[in-house]
């Protein structure tokens, strides 16, 4: 093959995996439009070639770009579009580790990604089929060793878990991998578990959650997750000491729906106007004046909020430096923005659990970019049961005094 060839080749490579990022995306958001119908985020050509280095020198890449017209309703900024497999910053091929799952979850047959991986690694030998069935076992051991290891050295002060549907072929009908991500005391997060279950059902949390229990893990101090109630039937009967905290990500999509589309930006203002309040009383004022705003017309949508007020306004009892975090389930959200896939585009992803192995190794390799939560010495405070009011640390325990 000439040294062009293996140029070209190369570009065909990122261009796809690029290709299915920003489709991706796209796919996730297809649903949110303005008043005018029209979709918030549309394709808008491709940014200016740039040289990213690989194995056979530089190569010219164009990555694709995405106008994204929705506000961030955690920042009240515009949502922006970034490259997961090709940040702007990136001047370097993607990790194999990386790119592998991606295009397999994709339905890239081995023989297009097999050749250009080549590339990546740098061998001249090359990668043949049999290389990539021993990656795809060995990364099924390591996912068994994560569901398998012991957790009675892991504390997780906060959790959050939810079922994603990323639209691969799993064993069960309307099955989903189940995610379970933890803040350890020291304020790192961290992959507690990837199962297959029913996101639904709460047998099939309470399985994990068993699971999580029998290898040692002691009640989280606070779990966050969506209005699934499989999830929290089973975490009351887990982890009875949990305190429970609704995502207002999935409570405002939920609201939303049960709202005309007139009524639809002015309740969700209102409800950024509870989750941003500055303390526990100035939000329950805004439940309050939803309530009265939208409580006589639409009362299943305001059910919704004051059904609920306890659990979606739990985090105020937690340090203030803290509450971007927990209010939301956006640590799984974020993380599987790049699994989550189009049914037409997975149609060659191979046996049900391969596809769960993929996706858990899509995760790992996002978890070595995972932050910290703001304030990471604040959780040791948390997790020893100092108190917090309005966000504020109150009483101090006195052992931690000492």
């Amino acid at each position: 093959m000439s040294v062009l060839s293996v140029v070209n080749e190369e570009r065909r490579m990122l261009a796809a995996a690029l290709e299915a990022g920003v489709e991706q995306y796209r796919a996730e958001v297809a649903g949110q439009r303005d008043e005018a119908g029209r979709r918030l985020v549309v394709r808008n050509g491709r940014h200016r070639p740039r040289a990213v280095t690989t194995a056979v020198g530089p190569v010219d890449v164009a990555a694709p770009r995405a106008n994204d017209r929705r506000i961030d309703a955690e920042t009240g900024e515009r949502e922006r579009f970034s490259s997961k497999m090709l940040a702007p910053w990136c001047r370097k091929s993607p990790r194999v580790s990386e790119v592998l799952p991606l295009l397999y979850l994709h339905g890239l047959s081995s023989g297009y990604f097999v050749p250009a991986l080549e590339r990546f690694l740098g061998s001249a030998a090359g990668l043949p089929p049999a290389t990539v069935t021993r990656l795809t076992k060995q990364w099924t051991t390591e996912h068994a060793a994560l569901q398998g290891r012991g957790l009675a050295g892991s504390d997780y002060v906060y959790v959050w878990a939810d079922g994603i549907h990323p639209k691969i072929r799993l064993s069960q009908t309307h099955s989903c991998p189940l995610v379970l991500l933890g803040v350890r005391v020291d304020g790192t997060k961290e992959l507690i578990a990837i199962t297959e279950g029913l996101r639904e059902s709460t047998e099939s949390w309470a399985d994990l959650l068993r699971d999580c229990r029998r290898r040692g893990m002691p009640d989280p101090t606070l779990v966050t997750g969506d209005g699934a109630m499989g999830l929290w039937r089973a975490l009351a009967e887990v982890f009875p000491q949990a305190m429970h905290q609704r995502c207002w990500v999935h409570k405002t999509r939920n609201v939303m729906n049960a709202l005309p589309k007139s009524a639809q930006p002015g309740a969700k203002k209102t409800l950024q106007e509870i989750y941003n309040a500055e303390d526990r009383a100035h939000a329950e004022k805004a439940v309050t004046a939803f309530e009265k705003t939208y409580g006589a017309k639409w009362p299943k949508a305001t059910a919704k909020i004051t059904g609920e007020a306890d659990e979606l306004l739990a985090f105020y009892d937690f340090p203030a430096e803290h509450w971007i975090h927990p209010r939301t389930t956006n640590p799984i959200e974020s993380t599987f923005s790049t699994v989550k896939l189009r049914t037409k585009a997975t149609r060659g992803a191979g046996s049900p659990a391969a596809a769960l192995t993929m996706v858990f190794k899509l995760v790992e390799s996002a978890q070595a970019r995972w932050r910290a939560v703001t304030a990471p010495h604040l959780v040791a405070l948390v997790r020893a049961g100092t108190r917090f009011e309005n966000g504020h640390l109150v009483e101090q325990d006195e052992t931690l005094a000492a």
